[in-house]
């Protein structure tokens, strides 16, 4: 499917198109859509700061360092579909693409992750669809943080939609590495070498062991 990263919505479909005003005028399906996953996006934001808002009074410190939401561009959905041999229409984009929406929680320790995800999970009106936990098990290049997949509803004037939401959880170590690891690796034009994977694995070790400093010290406080 050449091309289609340029593509918009005609008729629940993905379609080339030039044309602006066709692109305005053909594409709200497919913006409705989007505009369904803000709002679930929305919905997980203010569960964290409600959670963070509730730790705050009770323990007088806020787990949470930040939370960034992001919907995947059209390109993006476009390329996935591709990558899983997927028919280009948006029921299968809300089927099968489970990481339309994106929500990012950094967090000052490994503890508050797991905390956070448990407190998030115990609402009765969240549905873990999935879970990976790559802080137990990190990916091979380094990469640590806790995935989740749920599902929420969204209630709109007439009708309540469950929508999906992918969540990673960090520590701020986490998401400095990985930030800094997706500049470099994805630089264009530019051949990324093993001996710079491995000097990039050599760092998330280093990023590891300062969680688990900084877990101790904290350890050291609330126990003195």
């Amino acid at each position: 499917m050449e091309g289609m990263e340029n593509s918009v919505m005609v008729a629940g479909e993905f379609v080339e198109s030039e044309s602006w005003e066709e692109i305005k005028e053909k594409s709200q399906p497919y913006i409705k859509l989007m505009s369904y996953y803000k709002c679930a996006m929305m919905e997980i934001e203010t569960k964290f700061n409600v959670l963070n808002e509730e730790f705050s009074l009770q323990h007088d410190r806020n787990p949470i360092s930040s939370v960034k939401c992001r919907l995947k561009s059209p390109g993006s959905i476009v390329n996935k579909i591709k990558k899983n041999g997927l028919p280009y229409n948006l029921e299968v984009v809300e089927e099968h693409i489970r990481d339309v929406a994106g929500v990012r929680v950094c967090c000052a320790f490994i503890e508050d992750v797991y905390m956070l995800a448990d407190a998030l999970l115990n609402q009765d009106d969240v549905v873990l669809i999935e879970k990976k936990d790559y802080i137990a098990n990190p990916k091979p290049n380094g990469y640590r943080s806790l995935h989740l997949i749920v599902e929420i509803p969204i209630f709109l004037a007439n009708e309540k939609r469950k929508m999906k939401v992918e969540i990673q959880l960090r520590t701020i170590a986490m998401d400095f590495w990985a930030s800094l690891e997706h500049q470099l690796r994805y630089k264009k034009d530019f051949e990324f070498t093993q001996s710079m994977a491995d000097e990039l694995l050599s760092c998330a070790e280093l990023s590891a062991a300062l969680d688990r400093k900084m877990d101790a010290l904290r350890d050291q406080v609330l126990n003195f």
